[in-house]
């Protein structure tokens, strides 16, 4: 027995040793490069190590983060990363090139250059996670090129104040042709002429989000997929707002195919436009998509004057509509459905449509983040269940 004991732990240990992130290390950096500066922690750290950042404010610091599997995390309040002028290699503050990056808890602002396109962050390429971050004031918060081999995951992070330059079409968050997209958890204010969630990849989940322009919100499409491809939009308030600049809400296919397939699921969803105009809740571009693209709606919400299945032939069921005094208090942000409106358990089984399961499996929660819905028997319209 104690033989067979000494060469299980021999074998566990040789396991470990063999880990990649066996003798992983945490670097420490604070501000004005005390105790070191970020650049410096990059090159010295080896894949599998966490960055962790001190709070306080990195003036005019970039990074450039090639090929590395890495942490990078604000320890505490959020530390904030100003452009105050300057990006790396004249595109962001922070570049990630290949790899596996996760940053947690890190507010990016300021971000500009000559191209009009600076960024908070800017993907080239690999998979790229962020979580509880902020990004405010730059010309786009997260900018990825494309690549179809890369990835980005978005989680309860807030994007918000597009410079508010005439003509310069600044999206809160602007996707090229990645492979796949996620963002759930999240919020999305204050867009100026840009869309706030703009997105070219082949795989898109958007679930349980605040997508709502509001006060003072001037975006264009609250949602553009402008290639189609696989969409997921799900649980989702997706609002625009009085001043919006455009009456199309969610965009589907405006840029013709660029994925072998497209198919769009949108259920419980709730719809909200607070122009005087009416809005086209949702825009199919069938005339640009191929004869397959498949476009299923179910149990979502629409709040105010508008359209939202004229023109996106597909399968539509347990959609309504209604007005802004059928919530709890918008004012607030508060969009759940009234406790006693006639809407709820109005919604359809929303758990074989199209192949999917659509139903809701968790609701936004504010600042930012999610919580988890029990099993449900009947369903309500709308990103609200409870």
């Amino acid at each position: 027995m104690k033989l067979a004991a000494a060469l299980s732990f021999a074998f566990a240990f040789s396991i470990w040793v063999s880990s990649p992130d066996a003798f992983a290390d945490n670097l420490l950096v604070g501000p004005g490069g005390q105790p070191t500066s970020l650049r410096a922690a990059l090159a010295a750290a080896k894949d599998g190590d966490t960055i962790d950042l001190l709070p306080g404010e990195y003036r005019g610091e970039t990074a450039l983060i090639a090929d590395r599997r890495l942490t990078i995390r604000g320890i505490g309040k959020a530390p904030v990363f100003i452009a105050n002028g300057k990006i790396d290699e004249a595109k962001a503050i922070w570049v990630v090139r290949g790899g596996e990056v996760t940053v947690e808890n890190v507010e990016f602002r300021g971000a500009r250059n000559d191209s009009a396109n600076g960024a908070g962050i800017r993907l080239e390429g690999g998979r790229l996670k962020v979580v509880r971050c902020r990004f405010s004031d730059n010309e786009n918060g997260i900018l990825a090129n494309d690549d179809e081999q890369a990835t980005l995951d978005i989680d309860s992070s807030i994007f918000s104040e597009a410079p508010r330059v005439v003509g310069g079409l600044y999206h809160l968050l602007y996707v090229g042709r990645i492979a796949a997209l996620s963002v759930t958890g999240s919020r999305f204010h204050r867009g100026f002429e840009g869309h706030l969630l703009k997105s070219r990849a082949q795989s898109n989940r958007i679930t349980y989000n605040l997508i709502h322009d509001g006060e003072g919100g001037e975006a264009s499409y609250e949602i553009d997929l402008p290639n189609g491809g696989l969409a997921w939009i799900i649980g989702n308030v997706i609002g625009q707002a009085a001043g919006s600049q455009n009456p199309v809400v969610v965009a589907y296919g405006a840029e013709g195919r660029a994925w072998p397939r497209s198919a769009l699921y949108m259920a419980h969803n709730t719809l909200i436009n607070d122009r005087l105009l009416p809005a086209w809740f949702l825009r199919v571009f069938r005339d640009r998509l191929p004869e397959t693209a498949e476009v299923h709606a179910v149990n979502n919400l629409t709040v105010g004057a508008g359209l939202f299945s004229w023109g996106a032939s597909g399968d539509f069921d347990g959609n309504y509509a209604a007005w802004s005094r059928s919530l709890v208090d918008p004012a607030t942000l508060a969009f759940e459905l009234d406790a006693d409106s006639w809407l709820r358990g109005r919604g359809v089984d929303p758990r074989k449509v199209g192949g999917q399961d659509l139903s809701p499996q968790a609701e936004f929660v504010l600042p930012v983040g999610t919580r988890p819905l029990p099993p449900l028997t009947q369903w309500s319209p709308g990103a609200f269940q409870r």
